[in-house]
């Protein structure tokens, strides 16, 4: 059966209500697919990048729980929902808030960046939701500060991002803190690679697997293509021409290392183009203060890591730029599902000089189109473009190689290791005689 509509999902009045007031009729495909096994109570494990609705995938069963099972009296957190990022946790737990809006259910966070006072409500009062960052929720379980024996359902948002920034050992500890919870829901912008399967199994008991990949018609909405440059000065003249059309309204320039923001974003005041700028090392205040000079309209620029690309909630994103072309396909998709959401188009442009082609045709292929090439009359480059030659394309024997390998890793058997069915078993005595008998035999 197709879900079509949220009153389908049979959810609770206040729920349609608040879905009704925020302009969502329909849901999406990761929302169709992922609420009804969520709704049972099964474990999900989910394949969604951003922009595809999972938050409200996610959090909407926990919502319609709550409500259906409503607490006798104050206590400690029932739903825990772990984020790479403090931006993505703030944004989840407004997001959480606007849907409960017509309930009485209280919901905080916990992130790094904020003095451990501001917290102090979150292990004093009643909370039904706590949205974490992992880093300092595990100081707070540490130093016993934070309650973990209430939490019915264990949530990890982009799981993927958690273990690239290498929190999977603190993850399974907090998931050895929650072991008495009935429900447990992973999310990953992709479910490729053993790392991200091998930490699901481990997590996760006979999940409903879903998916919610954007399909090539919802590319579609997004008008994607490249400039060549010559160098980074052609670079950045062709951005400065870009930023200076009308349609380019509100946009983000995405750059790979925190260096390269602080130079694009003074090169840009320079020029007389005001902006704001998001990398990892800032203090939550300023980050906090640069999303909402974007979301207010104070500025239109944002120049950002990829940080910003995961989770960041900025509306109505006219262009995404990559100053720096991406180094995996991936976070292409993700960088570029910052614009053409809610039915909006969008433009994604990228900005590739001679280096950058091998990254440009492995994203071509990783979308499964090429990214096409336009010039800009008065900004034409002045040197050829790269040879098909070097342009890296494997050849037919490589290809097959690869293949061979693939099918070897298939057929591979994988042993199943759980989280939940590890023990500390210790060190096993051996029976006496065993060294003088092997001696012996020698």
């Amino acid at each position: 059966m197709t879900v079509t509509t949220f009153s389908e999902l049979e959810l609770d009045e206040s729920l349609l209500e608040a879905l009704q007031n925020k302009g969502f009729t329909r849901p999406t495909a990761i929302q169709a697919a992922a609420i009804p096994p969520a709704l049972e109570g099964r474990d999900v494990l989910g394949s969604a990048p951003t922009g595809t609705g999972k938050t409200a995938a996610y959090l909407l069963p926990v919502l319609q729980h709550l409500i259906d099972f409503p607490r006798k009296k104050s206590g400690p957190p029932r739903i825990l929902i772990l984020t790479p990022t403090r931006e993505l946790a703030v944004q989840v737990a407004e997001h959480a808030r606007e849907l409960a809006a017509n309930t009485h259910l209280d919901i905080a966070t916990i992130t790094g960046g904020v003095a451990y006072m501001n917290h102090a409500e979150v292990f004093s009062e009643n909370q039904d939701i706590v949205v974490a960052t992992t880093g300092r929720l595990m100081q707070y379980i540490k130093e016993e500060n934070f309650d973990c024996r209430a939490v019915e359902t264990l949530i990890l948002d982009e799981a993927d991002r958690m273990l690239e920034l290498g929190f999977a050992q603190d993850i399974e500890h907090i998931a050895g803190e929650t072991r008495w919870r009935k429900q447990t829901m992973l999310f990953s912008a992709t479910l490729e690679g053993d790392a991200i399967k091998d930490f699901a199994e481990r997590l996760l008991e006979d999940p409903a697997e879903v998916s919610a990949t954007p399909s090539t018609r919802e590319r579609k909405k997004i008008h994607q293509w490249y400039y060549r440059a010559d160098n980074y000065e052609h670079k950045f003249e062709l951005l400065k021409h870009v930023l200076k059309q009308d349609d380019t309204t509100r946009t983000i320039i995405f750059v790979r290392k925190r260096e390269r923001v602080h130079e694009l974003a003074a090169q840009l005041r320079s020029a007389g183009i005001d902006n704001c700028y998001l990398e990892g090392d800032m203090p939550q205040v300023k980050r906090t203060e640069g999303i909402k000079r974007l979301t207010e309209g104070r500025v239109n620029v944002l120049v950002a890591t990829d940080v910003a690309a995961r989770g960041i909630d900025i509306p109505e994103v006219s262009h995404v730029i990559n100053f720096d072309m991406p180094r995996s396909g991936d976070t292409y998709l993700h960088r570029i599902g910052r614009t053409g959401r809610a039915g909006l188009k969008g433009t994604a442009i990228s900005l590739v000089e001679a280096h950058d082609y091998l990254l440009l045709q492995k994203v071509g292929r990783y979308i499964e189109e090429p990214v096409k090439a336009r010039v800009i009359d008065e900004l034409r480059p002045t040197t050829r473009p790269p040879s098909e030659k070097m342009t890296g394309k494997p050849s037919k024997k490589v290809l097959a190689k690869r293949e061979e390998q693939k099918q070897k890793d298939k057929e591979k058997p994988r042993e199943k290791k759980r989280h939940r069915d590890a023990k500390n078993i210790g060190k096993r005595r051996k029976p006496s005689g065993t060294t003088a008998t092997s001696a012996k035999e020698e």
